[in-house]
């Protein structure tokens, strides 16, 4: 659909009308994956380590031919499909994702490419935050009166970033944080609405960390070697940085609109490991009934973690229930959003 963008009146509100989500059909357990990392490197790995340590069971792979674009594709049809909507309805498409199918061109163009629309498309990249980077990025379109319909989506295949043959225990430990991945799509619809939609977004950027952790590889700095394509970085210095400055952003949301824990149906927040899960609860005070448990069964799901727990209690929420995201990103960033369902 083509607009006149100049001649569009702003929307007043814009909410979520749509989700979905994708999960490759491949299952990774823990265990499996210690035995592929001990027989492939000759480690003495302690039983169980990586669940004992993370308290995943398992996650998902994306498959031989199956890429970021592949899960987003998925999800969007899901998407748009469950809001009786055709590719052509939708006038910018924005792929916000920590992983993408290639440097360049965007991601996004693939997406399109797949889906058969024409929409304004784009990537949007913020670690572990990039999809809540990008539907806030689609709603202030649309409140600006750029766009009527966005389609926000994230492909995530983290798991190709992770060392399966560590060459000694250094590098094990190096990589480890990159164990906890699983690769997963998700996608909501957003438009204008009459009432609810997003009422409040905040962030907390701490940008003094971003050498903690990531894949250093593929930009101006190490744009070549396979050693820059691992993930690396140290998961208790992250976890550190979190604890530190993570209540605040939570403190100020909270201030500012007056809502207390019980005034949200749930409480979306990335999940990284279990204890990490529990030291979150431990230091925010959110009511564990309120979360959306993913984090034991399918792993570090990267920007995609939201998406996915939105999808699951999606269908449940009824019109004026609120719901809170909490998104931690490396970087190191911080940020919430709250919508209403309208």
């Amino acid at each position: 659909m083509h607009i006149d963008h100049a001649a569009a009146e702003p929307a007043r509100r814009a909410g979520i009308t749509a989700v979905a989500s994708c999960l490759p059909e491949r299952e990774v357990t823990s265990r499996q994956l210690q035995e592929r990392i001990a027989a492939a490197c000759g480690l003495p790995l302690p039983p169980r380590l990586l669940e004992r340590v993370t308290g995943i069971a398992a996650r998902r792979a994306a498959a031989d031919g199956e890429y970021a674009s592949t899960l987003a594709v998925r999800a969007a049809r899901t998407a748009l499909d469950r809001a009786g909507l055709a590719p052509y309805d939708v006038d910018l498409l924005v792929f916000a994702s920590a992983t993408r199918d290639v440097a360049e061109p965007a991601t996004a163009h693939i997406v399109q490419a797949e889906l058969g629309s024409r929409a304004h498309a784009l990537d949007v990249t913020n670690a572990c935050n990039s999809f809540v980077n990008g539907i806030d990025t689609a709603r202030a379109m649309i409140l600006a009166g750029r766009a009527r319909r966005a389609l926000v989506v994230t492909g995530e295949t983290p798991s190709r970033a992770v060392r399966h043959a560590p060459p000694g225990p250094d590098q094990f430990r190096a990589g480890f944080a990159g164990y906890t991945f699983g690769d997963a799509g998700a996608a909501v619809v957003l438009e204008a609405v009459e009432r609810g939609g997003i009422l409040d977004v905040d962030t907390e950027t701490h940008s003094e960390h971003w050498s903690v952790g990531g894949v250093f590889g593929g930009g101006s700095r190490h744009p070549r070697g396979d050693e820059y394509t691992y993930f690396h970085g140290d998961g208790g210095e992250l976890r550190e940085v979190f604890e530190k400055v993570g209540t605040s952003v939570l403190d100020r949301m909270r201030l500012r609109t007056g809502l207390a824990w019980s005034d949200f149906r749930h409480v979306l927040v990335h999940q990284v490991t279990v204890p990490y899960l529990e030291r979150f609860v431990e230091l925010t005070g959110v009511p564990r009934d309120r979360l959306v448990v993913t984090v034991p069964e399918l792993g570090n799901m990267a920007s995609a973690t939201l998406g996915v727990q939105l999808d699951r209690v999606h269908a449940g929420l009824r019109t004026g229930d609120r719901v809170l995201f909490v998104g931690l990103g490396g970087g190191v960033s911080i940020m919430t959003m709250v919508w209403e369902k309208a």
